[in-house]
């Protein structure tokens, strides 16, 4: 019996279910293949479903790739929210926190890992899309460093420097590992706690007041 024959015998769980069994099948073959070169028929195999199965839950393609992106990213940002919620440290304590789970963000979630290459690759097809990712996903984190460091500045606790005032450098470790991991997988591995280790004594160690 296939799934479509199973939901038509009465069984509305398995059909709650279908939309995201799509978009997951949807991610496992735009990761695979990418945008331009998936088919909608690979996704319904993958999901064990018809293509006509697929037409009912979304438009087309462009509906299924929109609608992947926000739903698989939906776990990242609900725990972004909850740490920058549970976290109120300041200066250079949360700057340190939120390299800690940021690194594990991204040695953990395969999905953030793959959607922002997707995102990176498809950035002028989906420009909307790209956009709607920043302001939900990263926007916050944006604002909570920016306001980190100016308020650090004021209270002389992090150097009044040009870097604290650009809150996306302190992403980019955190960048630089997902892109050395998506690149290389297991044929060059690293060491992630090192590399976060390096990171801390580059970018905190660098924002401390200098000793007159």
């Amino acid at each position: 019996m296939t799934i479509d024959e199973d939901c038509k015998r009465g069984t509305p769980r398995r059909k709650a279910e279908r939309p995201t069994e799509i978009l997951h099948a949807a991610f496992e073959e735009f990761v695979l293949t990418g945008y331009a070169a998936t088919r909608l028929e690979d996704v319904a195999a993958r999901a064990g479903v018809t293509k006509g199965t697929i037409y009912f839950h979304f438009q087309n393609k462009e509906n299924v790739f929109n609608q992947m992106v926000r739903e698989l990213s939906k776990p990242m940002h609900q725990r972004t929210q909850q740490f920058l919620d549970e976290n109120q440290h300041c200066g250079i304590e949360f700057l340190s926190s939120y390299l800690d789970f940021s690194y594990a963000e991204v040695l953990e979630d395969r999905h953030a890992r793959e959607i922002l290459r997707l995102l990176i690759a498809e950035a002028t097809r989906f420009p909307d899309l790209v956009d709607e990712h920043f302001q939900y996903v990263l926007h916050p984190v944006f604002m909570r460093l920016q306001q980190t460091l100016a308020d650090g500045v004021r209270d002389c606790r992090i150097r009044n420097t040009p870097a604290a005032t650009c809150p996306d450098l302190l992403l980019s470790p955190m960048l630089a590992l997902n892109v050395f991991l998506l690149v290389f997988a297991d044929r060059k591995p690293i060491d992630p706690k090192k590399h976060l280790e390096a990171a801390k004594d580059l970018i905190l160690y660098g924002l401390l007041p200098r000793k007159a």
